[in-house]
C-alpha cells in the first residue's frame, strides 16, 4: 500500500496491548462481572465489552462505580489475576512481527491502559519481553492513555522524543487520540469495517486489516 505524504520507515513502533498484539478479553469480562456481581449490577456480553472498554481502570471505575470504585478495583484485579495468564492469546503474525523488527534493530515500547504489572507478567508469559525497551501500562506514567504522559515514558530508554519518526500502532479511537496527542503517527489495525463515528476526531494516517499486512507494509519501506 502506498503510505500518506511525509510518513517514511518509523524509527520506532510503539504497541497497544489488547486486541492488538493479544486477546484477553475473555478474562476481562469475566473480571468486569464478577465485580458487577459484587455491586448488583447486569453482566455485559463479550461484544459489549470489547466495544466499551476503552479508558484505564483508574479513569473508567470512578465514573462507574462513584465513590466505591477503589473495592471494585479490588474485586476486578482479584478476579483477573485468577485467569489472565491462562485465556492469554497472542494474536496471528504478532510473535514473528515483534521478532522481525527488533532483529531490525526497531525500537519497540508498549502503551497500553491494562494495569502494568499483569501487563508485563503477560509479556514475560509470552517470552516478549526481550523484544521491548519499555513496557508502560495503567498508572506507571502520572496520567494514562490518551495522555501523551506514558508515551514519553515507553520512549525514554531509547532517548528518543515523541515525533513523526514514531508510529503509534492500536485499535480504537483512544489509541489514535494518544498519537495525536504526542505527536506520533496514528496507526490503526483491525479487521473491522472502520467506525467513523469513533475515529471522526483523531484518524489514523494509516489502516491495515491485521499484523501481516502491517509487517509486509514495513518490510517494503
Amino acid at each position: 500500500m502506498s503510505l500518506p505524504a511525509g510518513v517514511a520507515r518509523p524509527q520506532a513502533i510503539l504497541f497497544d496491548w489488547d486486541n492488538t498484539l493479544v486477546d484477553n478479553w475473555g478474562a476481562i469480562c469475566d473480571a468486569l462481572n464478577a465485580t458487577f456481581a459484587a455491586f448488583g449490577r447486569q453482566a455485559w456480553t463479550l461484544a459489549e465489552t470489547k466495544a466499551r472498554v476503552r479508558q484505564s481502570l483508574r479513569d473508567s471505575f470512578p465514573a462507574m462505580f462513584g465513590a466505591r470504585w477503589p473495592e471494585a478495583h479490588d474485586i476486578f484485579y482479584r478476579r483477573f489475576a485468577t485467569r489472565h495468564i491462562e485465556t492469554l492469546e497472542a494474536l496471528p503474525g504478532a510473535g514473528e512481527l515483534l521478532t522481525e523488527l527488533a532483529g531490525a534493530g526497531t525500537y519497540l515500547g508498549v502503551v497500553s491502559n491494562k494495569n502494568g504489572t499483569a501487563l508485563r507478567r503477560e509479556a514475560d508469559h509470552l517470552g516478549w519481553s526481550r523484544h521491548f525497551g519499555r513496557i508502560v501500562g495503567a498508572t506507571d506514567a502520572k496520567r494514562d492513555k490518551p495522555a501523551p504522559d506514558p508515551v514519553v515514558m515507553a520512549l525514554e530508554p531509547a532517548g528518543l522524543g515523541a515525533d513523526s519518526s514514531i508510529w503509534f500502532i492500536g485499535d480504537t479511537g483512544i489509541d489514535m487520540e494518544c498519537a495525536y496527542a504526542s505527536g506520533c503517527v496514528p496507526v490503526l489495525v483491525t479487521p473491522k469495517e472502520i467506525d467513523f463515528a469513533e475515529f471522526q476526531a483523531f484518524p489514523p494516517k494509516i489502516a491495515v486489516p491485521d499484523l501481516n499486512r502491517l509487517g509486509a507494509m514495513l518490510r517494503d519501506l
